[in-house]
Formats: C-alpha cells, structure tokens, sequence
C-alpha cells in the first residue's frame, strides 16, 4: 500500500469535516464527490446554491441539501461578521466591510473552522494564494509557536520513498528565524504524514562552513535557533544537497553527522530554490509533488494551485484531515 493510500484510510477513520469553499466550481464538487462516496471524510460545498448544483450535474453527481451552504443568506454569516469586526477592528475594519467580507467564500470557510463547525478547508482551485492565507490569517491566525505561515510538498520518489520540501510556495526570502519556523513546521507535517522519524537538512551551496557568504550564514543562524527552541529535532545544516541526502558524500563532506546523508526533509533557503527544487523532482525525477501543504496556521486552511485536477483536492483534503490537531 502506498502512502497516499495510507493516508486517506487514516483520513476515514479520522472522521472529520472539511469545508471546500469554491462549490461553484466542478473539480471541487467532482472531489467532494469521490470524497463522500470513499467515506473519506464528511464535506460542504460552499456557494450561490444554483451555481453549486450546476457545477454537481456538470460533474454528474447528485448533492444532498445539508452538503451545499450559500454564506450569502446563512444564518451564521451575522455572527462571523461580528467576531470578523471583533478581531480586526484595530486595524481599520468597519462593521459593514467585517459584515461582507465574513460572506466571502475564503473568510466563511475560516469561520466555520474558527466555530466548531468543521475541522478543516481545501481551497485555492479559484483564488490565489495570496487570498487563501489572508483569509487563514484574519480568522484563525497562528500555531502556537510559529513564526511565519509557510508551505512544504511532499514529495514521493518512484520508489515509494517520502520526503518533504520547504518552503516551496510561500516565504519569498525567509530570515533565519523564519526559515527555523519553516523547518519546524515541515518536520512535523513530515512526522505527520509519514509516521517516520523527521531527519531535517538546511540546505545551501556550502556545507558547513565550506564557504563564507551572507546567505550561509543565514542558514547557520537558522540552525542555531532550531537548537535553541527544537532541541530534540534532528537537524544538520548549513548542508549542500548531496551532503543532505548521499551517504557516500555525507561521510566525505560532513562525517560524524546525525542527518547528513539520510535527511528526508529538506529546507531550501529561499523561494527560488524550493519552488524550483521540487519542480526538478517532479518533471525530470519523476517523483510526485502533494501540495503546497499550508503550515503555520491555527487549524488546516489548505491552498491548491489553480491549475489542479479534482485528485489534488482529494489528496489535500485527506492530508488536512489527518493533520487536525
């Protein structure tokens, strides 16, 4: 059995509740519907109820009644806009523009997850990135003990074997503090998914101290933070990816090392290099790229690429399942 797999049978035994947002749109509804008929997890769709049930015969699938909640005419949207002005009064909000934007289908969805009503989201098949994290933000802001809202991929070889990548989506140029964040947050949803041990590798074109450059030295600085407030982390760096993951270069290049050589997560120092890192593995590795997986936040607030299939929101959706605290 692969991880997937595993993942989404951990998914059902689970039984939570996910909120997908964009119902308008087919492949949402498509998902929601292999979702349900899986047993995999219980779903709303939200949207103008019209829309919605256009995009389910679109699909070809029958929604019941319970599954579809327009925010436009719900009876909880008044009280998320109360608690929406509540939260964001100090910034400038007024009560009218708290009062729509709790409706929209990104904050209505943070909402319910903020409420008890549901456990998790799945959205980004129609909004950007940029909305989805807004929305997680305003409304359920962040883990305790996190710094930064980031992403990882989980990456599956054509072997079978999982690693995790960070910040592939995310954090443009992450300071060492945040980059320490990033890789916390990514050892655990590794630990999470995988149920394996997290061996965490901070990434750069030096290992450790092979060169002596600013952006080294950013690593280093996130390393020493790592020790400090993850102490029982597994975590090696500043280390070049060959070190990280080759046994046979570990032990020229960084012998005696607890990770060196066997990382199976790895923290790219900034967003050129993780966006393009997992891409490499994906188009030309062969290996296949679940996410961005959104780390950070309070609860799951999951985003997808725009350009996604109707799996990808199964995929996502059983992950954000499992990683419910």
């Amino acid at each position: 059995m692969g991880l997937l797999e595993e993942v989404r049978q951990r998914a059902a035994g689970a039984r939570r509740h996910v909120v997908l947002p964009e119902g308008r749109d087919p492949r949402t509804v498509r998902a929601a519907g292999y979702l349900r008929e899986n047993d995999l997890c219980r779903v709303t769709l939200l949207g103008k109820r019209s829309a919605v049930e256009e995009a389910a015969a679109e699909a070809g699938l029958a929604l019941k009644n319970r599954e579809i909640v327009d925010p436009a005419d719900s009876e909880w949207g008044d009280e998320f806009g109360r608690e929406l002005y509540q939260l964001r009064k100090a910034r400038g909000i007024s009560p009218s523009e708290a009062a729509e934007l709790a409706r929209s289908e990104l904050y209505f969805a943070a909402f319910m997850i903020r409420s008890g009503r549901c456990d998790a989201s799945v959205g980004g098949a129609c909004n950007t990135t940029g909305d989805v994290i807004r929305a997680g933000l305003h409304v359920l802001g962040m883990a305790p003990g996190m710094e930064v809202v980031s992403s990882s991929f989980l990456i599956l070889l054509p072997d079978g074997r999982p690693f995790t990548f960070g910040d592939c989506a995310i954090v443009p140029d992450p300071d060492p503090r945040q980059l320490a964040s990033i890789a916390a947050a990514s050892a655990a949803t590794h630990a999470a998914l995988t149920g394996l041990d997290p061996r965490v590798a901070l990434l750069s074109f030096s290992t450790l101290g092979s060169a002596e450059h600013p952006k080294a030295e950013a690593v280093r600085e996130a390393l020493r933070i790592l020790r400090k407030t993850a102490p029982e982390l597994a975590v090696e760096g500043e280390l070049q990816l060959d070190a990280a993951i080759v046994p046979e270069v570990s032990r020229l290049k960084s012998p005696g090392s607890r990770v060196a050589g066997e990382a199976n997560v790895l923290i790219f120092p900034d967003l050129n290099s993780g966006n393009i890192g997992y891409k490499l593995a994906q188009r030309l590795g062969g290996a296949e790229a679940i996410g961005p997986l959104v780390q950070g936040l309070a609860a799951p607030f999951m985003d997808l690429s725009r350009g996604c299939h109707w799996m990808d929101i199964v995929n996502v959706a059983s992950i954000a399942c499992v990683m419910v605290r």
